[in-house]
């Protein structure tokens, strides 16, 4: 009976073993190939909000970490990645959040020429009500396309807001608080890339991109 036990209680244990390294390596596998989906998808989108005629190096090798909570609305800090021409930064997407969408944070990215002129903005990731907040989304909705050509003139610039609020940008119909949170996280990364454009645009690359 003694002997019986161990027997079955050795090959559970074996086999929970193999469970354990067969997981494992699924997961490891996986990582990989999401990984790699991340990197496609990071790069269609950085080329998509900086155009390919304006700059000559690989936008995702240049990328230098910012961390300031109270303009990128997370602790952590975030990437952001430098465009050049023959050598010369000619602009830069800074990747914020804003921390107070209706369903949590948004993950945006935000394209900036060296005259702090919008590029062009993407989501990158959110968890706002679909039919409702996920205009944000570009596949749902073109509203992201509003803020290419806009710049902000002095702190107070009222523009910058829905108009609702008195801006120039559309809100949600039913979705107030998504477009404005929104609104409110680019106009903050404008806002910090014209007080720092020297010191970010000289910084050299310092950071490799990292999903979690």
């Amino acid at each position: 009976m003694k002997r019986s036990i161990v027997k079955n209680a050795s090959l559970l244990g074996l086999f929970a073993l193999l469970c354990t390294a067969l997981v494992a390596l699924v997961n490891q596998s996986t990582f990989e190939r999401i990984k790699q989906q991340q990197d496609l998808e990071l790069m269609r989108t950085l080329h998509q909000i900086i155009p390919d005629e304006i700059h000559d190096n690989a936008l995702i090798e240049h990328c230098i970490l910012i961390q300031d909570a109270d303009v990128l609305g997370v602790d952590e800090p975030l990437p952001a990645y430098i465009a050049s021409q023959g050598g010369e930064p000619v602009a830069i997407a800074m990747e914020t959040v804003a921390p107070d969408g209706y369903n949590g944070q948004i993950k945006l990215v935000v394209a900036i020429d060296v005259k702090g002129e919008v590029l062009g903005v993407r989501t990158l990731n959110h968890n706002e009500t679909p039919g409702l907040g996920d205009k944000i989304d570009l596949r749902k909705s073109p509203w992201v396309l509003s803020f290419k050509g806009q710049s902000i003139q002095g702190e107070q610039d009222k523009r910058w807001a829905v108009k609702k609020d008195g801006g120039q940008f559309d809100q949600f119909t039913g979705a107030t608080i998504t477009p404005r949170a929104y609104v409110g996280a680019v106009k903050r990364t404008l806002r910090y890339f014209n007080a720092n454009k020297q010191t970010l645009l000289s910084r050299p690359a310092n950071c490799e991109v990292q999903y979690e």
